[in-house]
């Protein structure tokens, strides 16, 4: 069975698994697996432009220490999702349980226990300024990518991958 986005074999001129074979043999990534890279690469410039956006107008981020933090998490995480895309089936536990479980629980703990502690986002965001309503912007991309990213990595088309590529 062929999901939303997705084309039936013969639809893509592909072989067995649904996989398109280019003339060298070499196996072309799934569209569900090409997109959950994207979609963890969009999350990664979101949290990217995050830290630089509160690096230059908040009084209390410790530049120093959450800089350094951030830029190693980030490119861990590019070299991860390099590996997801070239169907190493480890990326793809790494991303679901440190930056699917982990990494959104980092992202919504705060504004989860600001609402149950009887903020209101109306006033909130009436009262917010440029970098703030930016800082919103971004993390609402962020947390819609980061899910957008672990629904498509296991696509029935992203699984079959996954499964081909177990020798590698």
């Amino acid at each position: 069975t062929v999901g939303r986005g997705e084309r039936s074999g013969a639809a893509r001129g592909a072989g067995p698994g649904g996989m398109t074979v280019a003339p060298a043999g070499a196996t072309v990534v799934p569209r569900p697996v090409e997109w959950s890279a994207r979609s963890w690469l969009i999350a990664v410039a979101a949290g990217v432009l995050e830290t630089v956006i509160q690096a230059l107008t908040s009084e209390d981020y410790n530049v120093a220490a959450q800089l350094t933090v951030r830029a190693v998490v980030y490119m861990l995480a590019i070299v991860v999702i390099v590996q997801l895309r070239r169907g190493h089936g480890w990326a793809r536990i790494v991303l679901t349980v440190v930056l699917g479980a982990l990494g959104l629980f980092s992202l919504l703990v705060e504004p989860v226990s600001w609402l149950l502690a009887g903020g209101a986002p109306g006033a909130f965001v009436g009262a917010a300024d440029a970098p703030t309503l930016a800082v919103i912007l971004l993390r609402t991309a962020h947390v819609v990518a980061v899910l957008a990213a672990l629904v498509l990595m296991y696509r029935p088309a992203a699984n079959r991958y996954f499964r081909s590529r177990r020798s590698y």
